[in-house]
């Protein structure tokens, strides 16, 4: 009896071992321009069969653009935290992208938005080999001037 208890305790930690995580946004309103608006994941790399979009910036690009907000050149000692939200259809085309938490001052959060708003196509994500819908997100953090994405 210990045996197959064993055996039987063996093979679910098995099988658990090979599952894979896979996060799913919820979504409370309709979502324009989503190819399947109940399947939004949020992708993971290094999660088998998992590949998260590739935005048309890289993080250096992206950075750049970033740093050259106007409302940083004027208030080079604002610090702040903040949180951006991308939706990504299966096509690979931006169709949402929101302030989730927001700096502390509304003019910085609207200037970059913006520079996130102009990237409109993307490589899309994958799911176990099919491109799905997307959630990217974003955070920033800005020290002295100078603002760090991750």
């Amino acid at each position: 009896m210990k045996k197959i208890l064993l055996s039987l305790f063996a093979g679910l930690l098995c099988a658990a071992a090979n599952a894979q995580f896979v996060a799913r946004m919820e979504v409370k309103e309709p979502l324009p321009g989503a190819c399947d608006s109940t399947n939004v994941y949020a992708l993971f790399t290094g999660f088998t069969g998992q590949i998260p979009p590739v935005a048309p910036w890289d993080e250096k690009q992206l950075g750049a653009k970033l740093q050259n907000i106007q409302f940083l050149k004027d208030n080079p000692k604002f610090k702040g935290k903040m949180m951006i939200n991308c939706i990504i259809n299966c096509k690979g085309e931006m169709i949402k992208c929101t302030v989730d938490n927001k700096s502390g001052n509304d003019e910085l959060d609207k200037q970059v938005l913006a520079i996130f708003q102009d990237m409109k196509k993307w490589t899309p994500g994958t799911l176990d080999g099919n491109a799905v819908d997307t959630t990217v997100l974003y955070s920033i953090e800005i020290k002295k001037g100078k603002i760090t994405v991750s």
